[in-house]
């Protein structure tokens, strides 16, 4: 039995609640839904998930996750909210995946869009350079080099090798006479005739 000015029992956590625990329903004696809120969402999204997964769909286990926290769907992680960005977009004002993840997804896009491969193209190219620069055989090689001109991609470099070639703009000559003045032969113009000097090559 029902005491409306105080609440009702709820027949699936057997628990007697108030009235404001109860969402309203028209068509009950009593103007209330039959289970309280709380039991209400459990099965709601019970059944919810069931369809889904008749239907062929998966559906992912639910998981508690505490206070100030966000499971990831990326990586299936819980992490803190300091690990996420902020977007205006989602209810919770926090983005759908973590900063890692989309760390990782920002790199991946970068990548097809630029050069035309995927993490798995570029990791098999350091593979191939056996994880060292090919210019100054670091053992840090991150960055993607390519040819400016046809977008040919040619190795993956450092940071240091990949900005001084592009400061050279990929000139070879500039290049060569670079590495004959590192080396100790200073750039000098040859006097050939009263006023007239040739270039070194």
């Amino acid at each position: 039995m029902s005491d409306l000015r105080s609440g009702k029992n709820c027949p699936d956590c057997k628990e007697w609640k108030p009235v404001r625990d109860f969402g309203s329903n028209v068509k009950s004696p009593d103007g209330l839904s039959f289970y309280c809120l709380g039991c209400n969402r459990r099965r709601n999204s019970a059944s919810y998930r069931a369809r889904r997964e008749r239907a062929g769909f998966k559906v992912r286990p639910r998981v508690d996750v505490p206070d100030g926290h966000k499971r990831c769907p990326k990586c299936e992680e819980i992490k803190p909210h300091s690990e996420w960005h902020k977007s205006s977009r989602q209810w919770d004002g926090l983005t759908a995946a973590c900063k890692a993840c989309r760390k990782v997804e920002g790199r991946a896009g970068h990548l097809k869009r630029k050069y035309g491969m995927t993490e798995a193209d570029y990791r098999a190219m350091l593979a191939d350079q056996m994880g060292v620069c090919p210019i100054c055989q670091s053992t840090r090689p991150e960055h993607v080099d390519h040819d400016h001109e046809t977008g040919r991609v040619r190795a993956v470099l450092c940071f240091n090798c990949n900005a001084a070639l592009g400061m050279f703009k990929d000139r070879p000559d500039a290049l060569r006479r670079a590495a004959t003045y590192v080396e100790g032969i200073v750039w000098k113009p040859t006097l050939v005739a009263p006023g007239v000097y040739r270039l070194p090559s």
